[in-house]
């Protein structure tokens, strides 16, 4: 087991820029955003400041990257940027985990807020922009230094990968050496954007550059939280109700607090806890507790199928049913009044589970005195998590010192750390350090969902054929859970159209799943495109360009997996092509699948995928396709197989027994991604690979069969039922 040893050193910020030889630069954001600032400068200044980059006499340069990294590689393409900027030779570059700070190390998000929350594909895209800007800061400090010690003019000098060059007499100096005698000037230069680099000067961004997570994840010394060893620490693990959100009344206490090994059992709002001395008798211990649970909670009775199939259905059809309108636009009902042909239909889709593979777990340690607490744990949102922490404790967010760790998946789960909450409740209680761990059968039966929803579809054509109108009607809990990505504007040019949501509540905990509600509602629109489609005899490609006025970046990726897939080439026996647009975070695509189907057993074998992707400028290529084919693979998983259910307001699956997951040998055999050469700035690619594949599948299964998957997962029974139908 990895020891905590392998952290970095924790520092103050005073500390840091005392304790460093050569530059060390800071970050400040204020009302105008990031700026860097000298050791001059940090020293006095009174808003917080952090390390951000440190340049050293023997050529190292260290550089702070705020991004969490859960497998995507956020934490080498964030830096990256800045590294571009400084014109830092990559393989002399170092990485250090910023800490929990979004004051100081996180990016402006919703009404200037700071966030370093790495969820919505936000990592590259939002702190791009800041970290070129820093770079070019701190190269142009390390050029006028040099000037200074040579006697020439800073107009005269040019770098290259961590060297400074006088170009008129060949003089070279590495950035170390300007270091070692460089002072700290008493202001950082101004950049502006016309000095940053064109995209034909780059030699990082765009280009394959080793990833930093990857020799320790090989190696054996990646530290996740479920590595982090304690001095004197112990072991727990909580057993929630069975039905969401309910409380425990009583449990066999003295029976428990017998049993070998255990230390304590503590009660928790939704949960008791087993404390013992090790994992092993923490499980033996679980097992052997017997609860009683309140009654009451909101769950109680709720059943998720029934409740799809008749209380959503209803809701759907009832136009005087309470809505929201999430977006509207031109005059819808004059349009559907007068349409030439109108076509509607319902789609569904089940509750979702993230099934990351590192069971949700925490570390937690207090001070002697019980009013300071370290945690040591994997979360896509440091800063919040810190604060939610400090929150429940009754803490100042100062209280509460965070050490970030690798994560083993996140897909959205790991944004919401109620897991560590818990690990810092029992810690207290316990008056040890403590590593708390879900297993995978508590985190499956208190997991946080993404949503069931049943989307009710409709779309005018006119007397020209064109699609004039459109109105989508989402039946489902979680608010923006449900009605994310319906964003047909950014793809189709539909004159007229309304969005709105139907709200249900049933008291099971919701959370955002890797890319929120696309997946779903972009089902249900291609869905129906390509119902649309074959109803006028039209091929799916040639009907959104003819009536649904793609847009010019539709366009360009419609045109590209076209002749990526050879669209109109004869397929082999018993295959077919599907076809869909994919959104998300700003990127858009279109992907097609190649299927077959075993028309014995209903199952949907995917041979093929080809997706095309405008993501703007694609700082990793190879990090940004493997999370294209990591979103395709995820999305098909959710697709074919996923799907959990609640029973009398419980979870009825409770391991991957019984929520199947896609296998290795069910993958694809082949993946292609293609990014369009765009030179604007970077948008998300994270879930770009997911929205897409639910209606790529059931348009290829239609051009297989001639029938329609119009539910979520596509089950063999139910792939079986639409055959019959």
């Amino acid at each position: 087991m990895a020891s905590i040893e392998r952290q970095g050193p924790q520092l103050s910020r005073r500390d840091f820029l005392a304790s460093t030889a050569g530059l060390t630069f800071a970050v400040a954001f204020g009302a105008k955003g990031l700026s860097v600032m000298s050791e001059a400068e940090a020293r006095t200044a009174e808003r917080g400041i952090g390390a951000w980059v440190r340049v050293s006499p023997d050529n190292s340069i260290t550089i702070i990257t705020p991004a969490a990294e859960m497998g995507q590689g956020s934490m080498t393409g964030v830096p990256v940027a800045l590294a571009e900027e400084l014109d830092a030779d990559w393989s002399k570059v170092t990485l250090e985990m910023a800490r929990a700070d979004p004051a100081v190390y996180g990016y402006s998000s919703w009404g200037g807020r700071k966030s370093m929350g790495i969820y919505g594909s936000r990592a590259v895209m939002m702190y791009f922009d800041q970290m070129r800007k820093a770079g070019a800061q701190v190269r142009k400090v390390l050029m006028q230094a040099a000037a200074q010690r040579w006697g020439v003019d800073a107009d005269e000098l040019i770098t290259e990968p961590s060297v400074v060059v006088h170009r008129i007499s060949g003089r070279r100096m590495s950035y170390g050496e300007v270091a070692a005698f460089a002072e700290a000037a008493a202001e950082m230069p101004r950049v502006s954007k016309s000095e940053l680099k064109t995209k034909n000067q780059f030699r990082l961004i765009g280009k394959p550059v080793a990833r930093h997570d990857i020799p320790a994840k090989v190696n054996g010394t990646a530290q996740y939280s479920i590595d982090v060893q304690l001095p004197g620490m112990v072991y727990a693990s909580t057993v929630h109700g069975p039905v969401h959100l309910a409380g425990p009344e009583s449990w066999n206490d003295r029976e428990m607090r017998a049993l070998k090994g255990v230390i304590d059992v503590v009660k928790l709002d939704h949960g008791v806890v087993v404390v013992a001395d090790t994992f092993e008798h923490v499980i033996r211990a679980r097992n052997a507790l017997d609860v009683t649970w309140k009654t009451g909670a909101r769950a109680e009775g709720y059943n998720s199928e029934k409740a799809l199939d008749a209380t959503y259905a209803a809701i759907a059809k009832d136009e005087g049913a309470p809505s929201s309108v999430v977006k509207t636009n031109g005059d819808v009902e004059a349009v559907f009044d007068r349409a030439a042909k109108v076509y509607k239909a319902d789609f569904r889709s089940d509750y979702g589970y993230h099934a990351q593979m590192e069971p949700l777990n925490g570390v937690a340690r207090f001070n002697a005195a019980g009013d300071e607490v370290e945690i040591w744990e994997g979360t896509q949102a440091p800063g919040a998590s810190r604060q939610r922490i400090a929150r429940a404790l009754g803490f100042e967010t100062s209280q509460v010192i965070h050490h970030q760790q690798y994560m083993g998946g996140g897909f959205g789960r790991r944004s919401n750390t109620d897991y560590t909450v818990e690990a810092a409740l029992i810690a207290r209680a316990v008056k040890r350090p403590v590593k708390m761990i879900w297993t995978r059968e508590e985190d499956l039966a208190f997991a946080m969902f993404r949503p069931q929803t049943l989307q009710c579809v409709e779309a005018a054509l006119d007397e020209d054929g064109k699609v004039a109108g459109w109105r989508h009607c989402v039946v489902g809990d979680g608010g923006g859970l449900t009605h994310s990505g319906i964003k047909l504007d950014r793809y189709y040019g539909i004159p007229n159209l309304r969005i709105e949501h139907r709200g249900v509540s049933h008291g099971i905990r919701l959370k955002h799943w890797r890319a929120v509600a696309h997946p779903f509602n972009i089902f249900a629109i291609e869905g129906l495109v390509d119902e649309m489609a074959a109803a006028v005899g039209q091929d799916p490609l040639e009907f959104r360009r003819q009536r649904l006025a793609l847009t010019a970046k539709a366009k360009r990726v419609f045109d590209a997996v076209e002749t990526m897939s050879e669209w109109k080439a004869q397929r082999p026996q018993g295959r077919a092509l599907g076809l869909s647009v994919t959104e998300r975070s700003g990127s858009l695509g279109a992907g097609v699948v190649e299927i077959s189907l075993d028309s014995e057993t209903g199952e949907i074998r995917v041979h093929k995928v080809w997706v095309a992707v405008d993501g703007g400028t694609i700082v990793q290529p190879e990090m940004a396709r493997r999370n294209v084919e990591s979103g395709i693979v995820y999305g098909l998983s959710s697709v074919l197989k996923e799907r959990a259910t609640i029973k009398d307001g419980a979870v009825e699956q409770s391991n991957f027994h019984d929520y199947e997951v896609l296998r290795m040998s069910e993958a694809p055999e082949e993946l292609h991604v293609q990014f369009i050469d765009r030179d604007t700035k970077p948008t998300g690619l994270g879930e770009i690979g997911n929205p897409f594949i639910g209606a790529a599948v059931a348009n290829a299964f239609h051009a297989l069969t001639g029938r329609r998957l119009y539910h979520m997962p596509f089950t063999r029974d139910r792939v079986l039922a639409a055959l019959e139908a």
